[in-house]
C-alpha cells in the first residue's frame, strides 16, 4: 500500500507555495495600494470638483463684470450710455481678455454676429453643436450658467441676455473645461508614476526587512531539519526582544524538554536491558543445570527462579517510576497541612526496622505540595537510612518553614547517624543505579535515591 497523508519514512516534503515572506510582502504592497488608490483617488474627485468650482466662479465674474459695464458703460459712438443691444455686445468683447482655454463669441438677432480676436484659441463659432445651444439659450431672458460636451470638448458657458434698441443680442463667454482637467489629469499622472515607483521601493525595502524579521523562522526551519533521533542538541540562536524572540525561546525549551526525554527513553532502554540480562541468565543457568528428578535441586532451583522474579518485578516498578517522573502530571500539588504529615510519615517509618525513631521538628502550616510523592520520597530516604544504620540507632524526621526567604518554602528532612557519604559519591548517588563506595549489607538496584 503506498504511503498516504504524508506518512512513512519514506514520505515526500509537502509542495511548498508562497513563502510567509512572499505572502507578507504581498500583503504590504496591496494595503500601500489601496491607500495609495484611496487617497489619491479622493483627492483627485476634490480636485476635480474644485476646478469645476474655480471655473464657474471666474464665469460668475464675467457676469458681474459684464453687468457693471453696461450700466455704466459710455458708447464710443455717441459718448452716452449704450441703448442698442449690438454695440453694447460689441464694446465688451472688445476689451474682454479671455483666458487660453477660454473663448467669446457675441450673438446679435438670432446668429453669432461677434467673434473673438484669431489669437485667442478656444473658437466656440467653430463647434456647431455648441453655437446651435447657445443661440437656443439666447432667447431667454435669464442668465444662464450651465454646460455641455459636444463631440469637439466639454464646455462650461455662460449667456447674459442683452436688452436694448432692437435687434436683442447676448454675450457668451465659454471654457473647455475639459482642458482645465486634462491639465489637472497631468498632475495626478505624476501622481501614479510616483506611487508605482513607491511601491517598487516598498517592495525592495519590504523584501529585505521581512527577511531579516523572518530570519529566525527559517533558521527554526533549518534546525528542525538537521533534528534527528541521534542529535537532538541543535538550538536557534536567541536575539531580540521581540515575539519571535519569545518563539525562538520557546522552541528551544521545546528541543530540551524532547531531549530530556529521548535521553530518558535510551537511558530507560539501556538501563532495562542492563539490569535485567543478568537475573534472567541466572534464572535460565539454574533451570537448565537442574536435574528434574531431584526434589531438592528443584525447589532450590525453584525459590530462586521466584527471588530473581520478585526482584525483576521490583526493578521494572521503580524504572516504570523514573520513566513517568518527567510527566507533567506526576506531581499534583494540593492543600497540604505539613505538620501532619510529618507526624503520618514519622509512623509509618517506626514500622520499617527496630530503630530509635524520632521528630526533630514539625512545621504545623499549610503548603501546597504532592503528599503522596513527599510519603513516597521520605520512606524511601528512612528506608536507606535503614539499610547504613544499626539496631537502636537514632533515625529522625522534621519539617520547618525557611526564615526570610524570596517565596514561601520549606523543608523536609530525614538523619541518621550512618556511616555519611563520600564526598566523591555525590555526584553519583542520585543518578539511576548509582551507587557509593561504601555498599549497604543489603544492596539494591541502586534507584532509591534516583527515585527521591
Amino acid at each position: 500500500m503506498p504511503d498516504t497523508w504524508g506518512m512513512g519514512p519514506r514520505a515526500k516534503a509537502p509542495l511548498r507555495g508562497l513563502t510567509v515572506r512572499s505572502r507578507t510582502l504581498a500583503a504590504m504592497l496591496v494595503l500601500g495600494a489601496i491607500a495609495l488608490v484611496i487617497a489619491g483617488g479622493s483627492a483627485f474627485i476634490l480636485q476635480r470638483q474644485q476646478v469645476d468650482r474655480t471655473i464657474d466662479a471666474s464665469l460668475r465674474r464675467e457676469v458681474a463684470e459684464f453687468t457693471q459695464f453696461a450700466r455704466d458703460g459710455i458708447d464710443p459712438k455717441t459718448g452716452k450710455p449704450f441703448t442698442a443691444a449690438s454695440d453694447l455686445v460689441y464694446a465688451a468683447m472688445a476689451r474682454i481678455a479671455p483666458g487660453a482655454n477660454d473663448g467669446v463669441v457675441g450673438i446679435v438677432d438670432g446668429k453669432g454676429r461677434w467673434t473673438a480676436p484669431e489669437s485667442i484659441t478656444l473658437r466656440p463659432e467653430d463647434d456647431p453643436e455648441l453655437v446651435a445651444k447657445l443661440i437656443d439659450l439666447s432667447s431667454r431672458d435669464v442668465v444662464v450658467l450651465g454646460g455641455t460636451k459636444t463631440t469637439i470638448a466639454d464646455y462650461r458657458y455662460v449667456v447674459i441676455p442683452v436688452s436694448g434698441t432692437p435687434p436683442s443680442g447676448a454675450f457668451v463667454v465659454a471654457v473647455d473645461r475639459g482642458a482645465h482637467h486634462g491639465n489637472f489629469n497631468q498632475i495626478f499622472r505624476t501622481y501614479a508614476l510616483v506611487s508605482l515607483c513607491a511601491l517598487a521601493l516598498i517592495a525592495i525595502v519590504g523584501w529585505f526587512i521581512a527577511g531579516r524579521l523572518l530570519r529566525p523562522i527559517r533558521v527554526l526551519a533549518r534546525t528542525a531539519q538537521q533534528i534527528s533521533e541521534s542529535d537532538l542538541s541543535q538550538r536557534i540562536p536567541v536575539t531580540g526582544r521581540d515575539d519571535l524572540t519569545a518563539l525562538t525561546v520557546t522552541v528551544n525549551d521545546m528541543l530540551d524538554r524532547l531531549e530530556t526525554s529521548f535521553k530518558g527513553q535510551r537511558q530507560l532502554l539501556d538501563d532495562v536491558g542492563h539490569e535485567l540480562r543478568t537475573p534472567l541468565t541466572i534464572v535460565r543457568g539454574h533451570l537448565e543445570l537442574m536435574d528434574p528428578g531431584d526434589p531438592a535441586d528443584v525447589a532450590a532451583t525453584r525459590a530462586l527462579a521466584v527471588d530473581e522474579v520478585d526482584r525483576m518485578h521490583g526493578l521494572v516498578n521503580d524504572l516504570m517510576l523514573l520513566a513517568t517522573a518527567s510527566h507533567p502530571g506526576f506531581v499534583r500539588s494540593e492543600g497540604c497541612d505539613l505538620g501532619l504529615l510529618t507526624d503520618e510519615v514519622g509512623d509509618k517509618l517506626r514500622t520499617l526496622a527496630d530503630r530509635s525513631w524520632r521528630i526533630d521538628a514539625r512545621a504545623d502550616v499549610m503548603v501546597d505540595l504532592d503528599s503522596r510523592r513527599i510519603t513516597q520520597a521520605l520512606l524511601q530516604l528512612g528506608a536507606n537510612a535503614v539499610a547504613h544504620t544499626s539496631a537502636g540507632a537514632v533515625i529522625a524526621i522534621g519539617s520547618e518553614v525557611l526564615p526570610a526567604s524570596d517565596t514561601p518554602a520549606v523543608r523536609v528532612w530525614v538523619r541518621d547517624e550512618g556511616t555519611g557519604i563520600e564526598p566523591d559519591d555525590l555526584a553519583v548517588i542520585f543518578e539511576r543505579f548509582g551507587r557509593g563506595h561504601a555498599r549497604s549489607r543489603d544492596s539494591g538496584a541502586g534507584l532509591g535515591l534516583s527515585i527521591v
